[in-house]
């Protein structure tokens, strides 16, 4: 038996290491479940959406992180008010025609919230990234807004029935009316 293994040098700087391991181990598993904690908690049904999608935890959070970090980027901005009051009409209109022509609204409403959206400062690509884009800030509007443009394609195959049309109609509302709101006046609070 070799003694050099034995010396207490040794002994004492492979503990040393050890503990090292344990404690990034440590510090990182917390860190995850801090992520995920994080992550659940701001994207909500999202979350679980791109954890089906993507297979795993771990690949939905990398994909929802890139989405954070895409937003980050864009240049978002509220609306003027004048510009409020302009899109504000413009549902409001929609709306109106809704019981005579519902299909015709309901096209109408997917191309409003686009060309909202847009003003904004989210990109208009395609409709998957827009929706991407979209819950990031809006988590719990995302799926409406998916399921209100599915509508509204099936619109055009002449797929879509009144009830869908309806349902449609509430779901772009609810996008609509958080996208549209004015911004939260902000307190600040001086020290005295």
């Amino acid at each position: 038996m070799n003694l050099d293994l034995l010396d207490p040098k040794i002994i004492a700087l492979a503990v040393v290491a050890i503990l090292i391991i344990v404690a990034v181990a440590v510090i990182y598993v917390r860190k995850r479940k801090s992520t995920t904690a994080d992550l659940r908690k701001k994207f909500g049904p999202e979350y679980d959406r791109a954890v089906r999608v993507h297979g795993s935890e771990r690949k939905a959070e990398a994909k929802l992180e890139d989405r954070e970090k895409r937003v980050d980027k864009l240049d978002i901005r509220d609306l003027d008010p004048m510009e409020r009051e302009r899109f504000s009409k413009r549902w409001e209109s929609i709306q109106s025609r809704f019981i005579d022509s519902p299909k015709g609204a309901v096209v109408e409403a997917d191309d409003l919230v686009s060309s909202l959206m847009k003003t904004r400062g989210y990109p208009l690509a395609d409709f998957d990234q827009r929706a991407a884009d979209i819950s990031v800030d809006h988590p719990r509007m995302v799926e409406n807004y998916r399921s209100a443009h599915e509508i509204a394609l099936r619109v055009g195959k002449n797929e879509a029935t009144t009830e869908d049309l309806r349902t449609a109609m509430i779901h772009y509302r609810s996008l609509f009316e958080e996208l549209v709101r004015a911004p939260a006046v902000v307190e600040k609070i001086e020290a005295a």
